[in-house]
């Protein structure tokens, strides 16, 4: 080969490196909006560790997470709940993670007298055995009934742990994150709705569930101890084991930073 050539030849291979080396590497993210703030601030310190990442971050409930993992439209599925068999049937090949821990807690708004519930009295307001605050301790007013949409898995989790799966009542608002269940209890004097632990603030007040003989608080202790219960993992799917950039992520998750920013975020995590 002449000399001229092999130069160009180096030269071509020196110029590929380069653009291999500057390319952005893109993971893309969707499901559970209860999942969401844990993977939306993992993602912004990954980030400014890996510059040359684009995370992409984005809702739509853990059936959505699910069904894009699966079909492969999405790198990871976020769920806060675990696969339904129908799922396991048609992805196969789906990996869970458990990346930390959740309460569901049942938020009403900070004017309602009423503090404390049985989880029978929450499916009886649920099923629309109660339709008056009265009946429970609370004031002459019709119950507002705020619940999740069918995507959600916050709702499925719900309707198998505390409803038993029985029917919820027609008349229950259904709202697509646990952002607008939020905001629609604090600004709904009659309002009840069930939120991660992560969307209790001052804004709404937080149920006590009598529980084995006791009142118990929707903490992140209660939900350590195995004492609060309305409790579930959250979860990251991939199609396969992760590999690469998505194992470097969720190992990220898995870590003390990631899981300092699980607490921070108001879950519970796993050490």
């Amino acid at each position: 080969m002449k000399k001229g050539s092999i130069f160009i030849a180096t030269l071509l291979l020196i110029l590929a490196g380069c653009i291999e080396e500057g390319e952005t590497k893109t993971l893309k993210i969707a499901g559970s909006t209860t999942v969401l703030p844990i993977v939306q601030r993992a993602a912004e310190e990954f980030m400014k560790i890996h510059p040359d990442v684009d995370i992409r971050v984005s809702g739509g409930g853990s059936s959505v997470g699910i069904r894009q993992v699966g079909e492969g439209s999405v790198d990871i599925g976020m769920a806060s709940r675990e696969l339904k068999s129908s799922e396991r049937e048609k992805y196969p090949d789906l990996v869970q993670y458990v990346i930390a821990k959740d309460g569901i807690a049942i938020i009403v708004h900070p004017s309602n007298p009423v503090s404390n519930l049985s989880l029978e009295q929450i499916r009886g307001i649920y099923n629309g055995t109660y339709k008056n605050w009265n009946e429970l301790g609370g004031e002459d007013e019709k119950i507002t009934v705020v619940g999740r949409d069918t995507a959600s898995g916050t709702r499925e989790f719900f309707w198998e742990h505390v409803m038993k799966k029985e029917k919820e009542r027609d008349d229950m608002l259904e709202m697509n994150s646990n952002g607008a269940v939020h905001d629609k209890v604090a600004t709904t004097p009659s309002a009840i709705g069930y939120v991660g632990l992560g969307y209790v603030d001052e804004e709404v007040k937080a149920i006590k569930i009598w529980y084995n003989g006791k009142l118990v608080e929707p903490t992140i202790e209660n939900v350590k101890n195995g004492e609060y219960p309305i409790a579930r993992n959250l979860n990251l799917f991939t199609k396969g084991g992760a590999k690469g950039l998505v194992k470097d992520f969720i190992d990220f998750i898995l870590s003390e930073e990631g899981q300092q920013i699980v607490e921070e975020e108001g879950f519970v995590p796993l050490s």
